[in-house]
């Protein structure tokens, strides 16, 4: 099947004999007057290839490159400039044009230049039909991912969805926790019921009962009426609680008793409301460890984790950034009206040995920064953050076999303090830990002087 090759000009000379030589060498050739006959016609036939004059009257060429960007992406945009015009091309190029030619025309030039606009768009279309077959074939809602450990996490999802039982998911900050709970409810039974989501660290301790189970009128100062809780708005849905392990004491006896009778009763009342929820916990701590502290409750840890979902930190499921950095792309092109295409491979692999500190969260954030700030179609190394940019070659921790567990942790914490240069705050991350307990570690293996001279928790507190 023939290209086609849609020529704009308001020469009608040049558009007759570009039409001509074109038409020739075996392409389907149609021509426009000027900018607005050329939108007209891209409306009504589908074209391959634009190769458009820069300066003509109301709509010019790069008025039309607009167009062509914003509506029909996938058109390469090959621009005729003259003497005065070429900073207006490369601009053009800068905006997403193909190439550019000078007058007078290089009928040769114009020709490999088209034939290579038509091969690099059929590549680009099979990479994006790639990228969404493999988007479809490794995704489950709106998490995607190839990587074996996501892959487990997919088929418990499929597993656990359509049962009542309560689960708790545990991950990293940034992991997708929220993801995993929503796909939890829309592939079960309640999925026409509400999905009713609460992060207990919203909320200040006195207002967090009343989020959950509601209050009567008057139950406390400034309560001026009743109003339902969460727990009520969830009825016959499901009720996510995110970050559980921050809830106090008192509310963790009353979410047990929730957990128990099936019934709630709102602050300040004595009348029993019955629910029926399907409660979905998460959380980045270690809850084992709460319990033993005494700051989670034993009977309703036990409680929440009838079923565990753990997800991996995105540093374990690196052959999954690729997937993800696509889908990201076409979102926030989506969102932004933007017409990025990709990352070239020395960006994608930098971004590949990065550790992610902030997990698939800090990734999108990141790649929605780089959509909106891209002058080119590709993201290069140079459009990338400092952060990433920074990235070290990371030292080996070699260790004999019989060393002890605490040699162990005294190599590695030392190995990652040298790779971020001392930083505390960015090693604990790295590390898995918080910085007070990598504070605590420090100060207990004796190693202040080798992770120069940090000696302070105000210190430790304010590195960022």
């Amino acid at each position: 099947m023939r290209a086609t090759i849609l020529i704009v000009d308001d020469d009608r000379a040049t558009t007759d004999n570009l039409g001509a030589v074109l038409g020739e060498s075996g392409f389907h050739v149609i021509k426009a007057q000027d900018g607005v006959d050329a939108i007209a016609r891209l409306d009504n036939e589908a074209v391959d290839v634009i190769v458009s004059d820069i300066k003509m009257g109301a709509v010019s060429g790069i008025d039309l490159l607009d167009h062509v960007i914003a509506h029909y992406a996938d058109v390469p945009v090959i621009l005729v400039t003259g003497f005065g015009t070429i900073e207006s091309a490369v601009e053009a190029m800068r905006k997403g044009a193909f190439d550019y030619l000078p007058k007078p025309v290089n009928i040769d030039k114009l020709e490999l230049l088209i034939e290579k606009a038509i091969k690099t768009q059929k590549l680009l279309n099979e990479n994006v039909n790639l990228r969404r077959q493999l988007s479809e074939k490794y995704s489950f809602g709106n998490i995607i991912g190839r990587s074996r450990g996501i892959q487990q996490v997919f088929r418990e999802i499929e597993q656990i969805a359509r049962t009542n039982a309560t689960v708790l998911i545990r991950g990293e900050s940034g992991t997708g926790k929220e993801l995993i709970a929503a796909a939890l409810h829309y592939h079960s039974a309640r999925s026409d019921n509400p999905f009713v989501k609460v992060n207990c660290v919203a909320f200040a301790e006195g207002l967090i009962e009343s989020e959950l189970f509601g209050h009567e009128k008057g139950a406390f100062t400034g309560a001026y009426k009743g109003r339902k809780g969460r727990m009520e708005m969830a009825h016959k849905g499901t009720l996510f609680l995110d970050e559980i392990g921050d809830l106090n004491l008192a509310t963790q006896l009353k979410l047990l008793r929730v957990l128990q009778e099936r019934e709630i009763e709102r602050v300040g009342g004595n009348a029993t409301i019955p629910v029926d929820i399907r409660l979905v916990a998460a959380t980045n701590r270690n809850l084992e460890g709460n319990v033993s502290e005494g700051t989670f409750r034993e009977e309703l840890y036990y409680r929440i984790k009838v079923v565990t979902i753990e997800i991996p930190p995105l540093r374990e499921r690196t052959e999954d950034i690729p997937l993800l950095v696509d889908h990201f792309i076409g979102t926030f092109n989506d969102d932004h009206g933007k017409s990025v295409r990709g990352v070239s491979q020395p960006a994608l692999q930098r971004m590949v040995q990065y550790a992610w500190p902030g997990n698939v969260r800090e990734l999108r954030n990141m790649v929605e920064s780089l959509v909106v700030m891209a002058r080119e179609p590709i993201i290069t190394v140079d459009d990338l953050p400092p952060a990433i940019l920074e990235l070290r070659d990371e030292p080996l921790v070699n260790l004999k076999v019989g060393a002890t567990i605490k040699d162990a942790e005294k190599q590695l914490i030392l190995a990652t303090l040298r790779m971020n240069n001392g930083n505390k705050a960015r090693s604990a991350r790295h590390l898995g830990i918080g910085k007070k307990t990598l504070y605590r570690k420090l100060k207990e293996y004796g190693m202040f002087e080798n992770s120069n001279g940090a000696n302070a928790p105000d210190e430790l507190e304010s590195t960022a």
